[in-house]
């Protein structure tokens, strides 16, 4: 994975800060996804490691966890406060955690590793910081995620308006030497018309495209060619994902 802007990831992120919880369908299934991968279990100290505003970290804190959250945007972090989210808040990069080795029973990241420049990287670290016994449950989309945004927009004007995320062998080499279990799941999310699913990622923060932004908005011709070429499902527009969720045993 090529090097990636982190402070227009943050910036993507904070701009969404207060919307998140209005588009984050995707995220609550998906969460519940890798709960269930994770399976039974009690954790002490917990490390929610892209916290975004908290939700997760509120999950793990309401089962007697106590929560370190941290984020790469300051503006999920004070929406994380708010809430009482975590015991403990820090503006950290997954690929650089400044903390100590071996601190935390559960290591959690959902839906932030495909943010990383290197996901081996962010893994390393992620393992680092847990303790022996302990997992490390992340979540990350791959390269077959959105695929009827993508066809939509070749049929526009054949440019690229999602990123790439990585294969599930690509992420399955990350994963080389350590002991784990994955799970792959998908999720499809209707909405009524192309603008919507659209929305729905920009109210999450999920705009930054590592390969930069066509400044221009909308016209009224894209939407209506966009509406023609999107797949339908029933009279609805279907956006897709395709998850892996990875649980990594620490030796």
């Amino acid at each position: 994975m090529s090097s990636v802007n982190k402070q227009a990831i943050a910036a993507a992120f904070g701009r969404a800060a207060q919307s998140y919880s209005q588009h984050d369908a995707l995220q609550r299934q998906s969460a519940q996804g890798l709960i269930a991968a994770l399976g039974e279990g009690h954790f002490s100290e917990v490390l929610d490691a892209g916290c975004g505003p908290g939700s997760n970290s509120r999950y793990w804190r309401a089962a007697g966890s106590r929560v370190t959250a941290i984020d790469l945007s300051e503006q999920m972090l004070d929406e994380a406060r708010q809430q009482q989210s975590a015991d403990r808040y820090l503006a950290a990069d997954i690929e650089a955690i400044p903390l100590a080795d071996a601190q935390f029973d559960l290591v959690w990241s959902h839906l932030a590793v495909q943010w990383c420049s290197s996901l081996p990287q962010a893994l390393g670290e992620l393992y680092r910081v847990a303790r022996p016994g302990g997992k490390v449950a992340f979540t990350t989309l791959l390269e077959s995620s959105l695929p009827e945004l993508n066809e939509a927009w070749r049929a526009v004007d054949g440019r690229e308006h999602a990123n790439r995320f990585l294969s599930h062998e690509s992420v399955v080499q990350a994963l080389a030497g350590r002991r784990y279990r994955a799970e792959v799941q998908t999720i499809t999310l209707d909405f009524s018309d192309p603008l919507s699913a659209m929305r729905s990622l920009k109210g999450i923060g999920a705009t930054h495209l590592h390969a930069g932004r066509a400044p221009k908005p909308l016209t009224r011709g894209q939407l209506q060619r966009l509406e023609l070429a999107w797949p339908q499902r029933g009279g609805s527009f279907p956006l897709s994902y395709q998850l892996f969720h990875g649980i990594i045993e620490r030796d």
